[in-house]
């Protein structure tokens, strides 16, 4: 089973991700940025693209990757990945539901507001790169495909992945961390991701 974290960039895709796998067992975090980066730092300067999704490269190195690790793991796969682009989504999550791996895809929604301020709260100024798709995929992401929307906006981390694992069927290890190993945990992950 695939369990996608989908949303704009500080809707909490990552966060969830990560706690999601901290408190489900035999689990694994996938996350498709990586063959982004692989591509990018491999592709002459003179024919690289300013979103990795657009190669198309991308799309089927991570629906591959994606369809041989289901395969071949008998545990959950979480993928924390922004997609909003209708035909990427079918070449990768429909794609995959029609080879008949099970795809749960949720959007982690907030306001522009929200999504500015968490922004703001992990360093990220108006300039980047981040900040500046916020319009792009709150409109990519409203459309019917990409439904089932949760609303972050005064939701935790802790409830998003509660009520993940509800909807998906599964029963989350109790949390048994203190506050501040929580807060660690939450900070190592945001600082692996910088």
């Amino acid at each position: 089973m695939i369990i996608w974290v989908n949303g704009a960039f500080g809707s909490g895709k990552t966060q969830t991700s990560y706690e999601l796998h901290r408190r489900i067992p035999n689990s694994c975090v996938y996350d498709p940025e990586n063959v982004g980066f692989y591509i990018n730092k491999n592709v002459p300067k003179e024919i690289q693209k300013a979103d990795f999704q657009d190669y198309p490269i991308w799309r089927e190195i991570n629906y591959t990757m994606l369809k041989n690790i289901n395969s071949e793991y008998k545990g959950i796969i979480i993928v924390p990945m922004t997609i909003v682009n209708p035909v990427y989504f079918d070449e990768i999550i429909v794609k995959l539901r029609n080879d008949g791996v099970t795809v749960n895809h949720f959007v982690l929604w907030a306001s522009k507001e929200t999504l500015k301020k968490r922004l703001r709260s992990r360093g990220e100024c108006k300039n980047s790169w981040a900040y500046n798709q916020i319009d792009r995929c709150m409109q990519g992401l409203n459309e019917e495909i990409f439904q089932r929307l949760i609303d972050t906006n005064h939701m935790t981390i802790d409830s998003v992945v509660e009520t993940i694992a509800s909807e998906v069927g599964i029963t989350l290890l109790p949390d048994n961390r203190n506050i501040f190993k929580k807060k660690f945990d939450r900070i190592t992950t945001q600082l692996k991701q910088i």
